[in-house]
């Protein structure tokens, strides 16, 4: 087994929700596509933002919470034709169960719960890549010549669009708030 954190949330070139798997103590990173509801709940918790009411996977963590039914584990079993498989690990007085799951569903409840997420060595060799890094100069310059932004300009947009995805979070308004995160991760990552 890999233990891997959610590296980030991408868009396909047909508009698919996809988020980044990346090992805990190594380079490969895993993407999965997955469903855009699915991704605002993911993209959520990584921003760490509550919506005023409870979304689904809120609702399944807290009935988790309130029953003492302890998340372990999630982990990515396989790939099989191009579709991933999942279980969960729950212990429930000292019992254990395996409940099957969708990835992204399992992902966006294990970040709510701090559970550790895991994939298959297997699944890592059939279907992890090892990210190219561009690399900068003193300058802030990449080796390609693409020039950073002025940090002050940059952190100040960032903090602008933060707040504005607060506030579309507490209006309930995720369609809003998923293009405001993803400008987020855009200019965080520099693209």
């Amino acid at each position: 087994m890999v233990e891997v954190r959610v590296n980030g949330i991408f868009m396909t070139q047909t508009q698919a929700s996809g988020i980044i798997l990346k090992e805990q103590d190594g380079d490969r990173a895993l993407p999965i596509v997955i469903g855009e509801y699915e991704a605002q709940a993911i993209a959520l918790a990584l921003e760490n933002l509550k919506p005023p009411r409870p979304i689904t996977h809120d609702l399944a963590a807290n009935i988790l919470e309130t029953l003492g039914v302890e998340m372990e584990q999630v982990i990515i079993t396989e790939l099989k034709d191009n579709t991933y498989y999942a279980i969960i690990k729950l212990n429930y007085a000292g019992q254990l169960f395996e409940i099957d799951s969708r990835p992204s569903d399992a992902i966006a409840l294990a970040l709510r719960l701090g559970t550790p997420i895991f994939v298959d060595e297997m699944v890592m060799e059939q279907a992890s890549y090892v990210p190219e890094e561009e690399e900068a100069d003193e300058f802030g310059e990449s080796k390609s010549g693409n020039k950073s932004f002025m940090k002050h300009t940059k952190e100040d947009e960032l903090e602008l669009l933060r707040e504005q995805l607060k506030k579309a979070v507490e209006n309930e308004e995720y369609e809003k708030a998923a293009k405001i995160r993803d400008k987020i991760k855009r200019m965080e990552s520099g693209s």
